[in-house]
């Protein structure tokens, strides 16, 4: 079983991650539960959901002590830094994020992936250029399978923006693949 957290501010694509997440690891015939939760301003407020992956069938979608946190503003750094596992992993977003970490019995993977979204002229993905170090990282969906959950979801309806959105998973997955050599 694998718990994951993706949080940020409305707007950055915190939720998209999460259920293409889930829909990638459904479609790879795993039980998933996907769980968002978010401000009634949405935009620009706090927004965050849970991602459970499991063989078997999972009881709660609620993940008290998750894997994985992706964190994509600084209020959910303090929010969520606190309840990873020891031994978990923390992706951070450094083009917003400049806190540091105060735990040493987990991972933290820093990448600027504002900035990484602004090289290839897609600014509004970086959610996804974080997916796809996600998925590099942690092998716990394929970069495959997250296109094509992608192509799954509103998105699919324009090209463009569906190939600038793939484009961005591997851009994600690359600076990973790099930073790992």
């Amino acid at each position: 079983m694998t718990k994951l957290i993706f949080s940020g501010f409305g707007g950055q694509g915190v939720l998209l991650m999460g259920y293409v997440t889930a829909l990638a690891a459904m479609r790879q015939g795993y039980n998933v539960t996907f769980l968002p939760a978010y401000g009634a301003e949405i935009r620009g407020g706090t927004a965050n959901c849970t991602v459970v992956i499991a063989d078997d069938e999972i009881a709660s979608p609620v993940a008290s002590s998750p894997d994985v946190v992706v964190v994509m503003n600084n209020p959910s750094l303090a929010r969520f830094s606190s309840i990873v596992k020891p031994g978990g992993v923390v992706f951070i977003n450094s083009s917003l994020v400049h806190a540091e970490m105060k735990r040493t019995d987990i991972k933290e993977i820093r990448l600027p992936v504002n900035s990484l979204a602004l090289e290839i002229r897609a600014e509004r993905s970086a959610n996804m250029v974080m997916l796809g170090a996600l998925a590099q990282s942690s092998q716990i969906v394929a970069l495959d399978d997250l296109k094509q959950a992608l192509g799954e979801t509103g998105l699919a309806k324009k090209e463009g923006i569906l190939k600038l959105n793939h484009r961005a998973l591997e851009v994600g997955a690359e600076c990973v693949r790099y930073a790992q050599k």
